[in-house]
């Protein structure tokens, strides 16, 4: 019976995992980090209110076996570039050092397709120097998540993800081989494969869309 943490369990993917985690009879407790109340009953999950702005308030209950982060934002939503890689980046890595510091062993993160440090994109560029910088850390296992652009019940509103949706079904026929990680993966799909790689003895490091769309059947 393992102790799993979760960051990000109000957005599409975490908000799944929540749900999945808390059935999972491999898990006897469920640490969710919170910005804000999440109303949600069950004896299995320990809900943490928390001030993300000051990391080191909670590192000491950043403690148990699989940590899954699910974090990220939108520069339209952060409202800047500075705020949206005090989140998608720094936030990340000030959370993953303490995983690492407090001995949890297993770190399942979720990043972009595409991602990539030397990108001329920010946001891509951004989630690469995350990847990069979380590989320097002694996790046990590290597993980075490259979902391509996610559907779902979202509670935001996020235009650009609206029409990425639209403009990759216009060419969906086209997305075979190397490019099938680009068409778009359900936040459910993402969660179950999350939880599938969390658990399965692996030294593969980094999951692409197409992939987790099979390990989330």
């Amino acid at each position: 019976m393992k102790t799993a943490l979760l960051f990000g369990a109000t957005g599409l993917v975490g908000h799944y995992l929540v749900s999945k985690l808390n059935s999972d009879p491999r898990y006897s407790a469920v640490k969710l980090f919170l910005r804000r109340p999440m109303h949600i009953k069950s004896i299995k999950l320990e809900k943490h209110l928390v001030n993300f702005d000051h990391p080191e308030s909670f590192s000491h209950l950043v403690k148990g076996d699989d940590l899954f982060c699910c974090l990220g934002t939108t520069i339209r939503k952060a409202g800047s570039k500075e705020k949206f890689r005090a989140v998608d980046y720094d936030l990340v890595l000030k959370i993953a050092k303490m995983a690492s510091e407090n001995g949890v062993k297993n770190f399942v993160v979720v990043s972009s397709v595409g991602a990539n440090p030397n990108s001329r994109n920010f946001y891509l560029r951004t989630k690469g120097e995350m990847e990069r910088d979380l590989l320097a850390l002694p996790f046990t296992s590290l597993k980075i998540i490259r979902p391509s652009i996610l559907t779902g019940n979202r509670k935001e509103f996020r235009l650009g993800e609206r029409i990425g949706i639209g403009m990759v079904k216009l060419v969906r026929i086209f997305l075979v081989g190397g490019l099938k990680k680009y068409k778009p993966i359900h936040g459910k799909t993402v969660a179950k494969a999350m939880l599938t790689i969390a658990n399965r003895e692996t030294s593969k490091v980094i999951f692409e869309s197409a992939e987790l769309k099979e390990l989330g059947l």
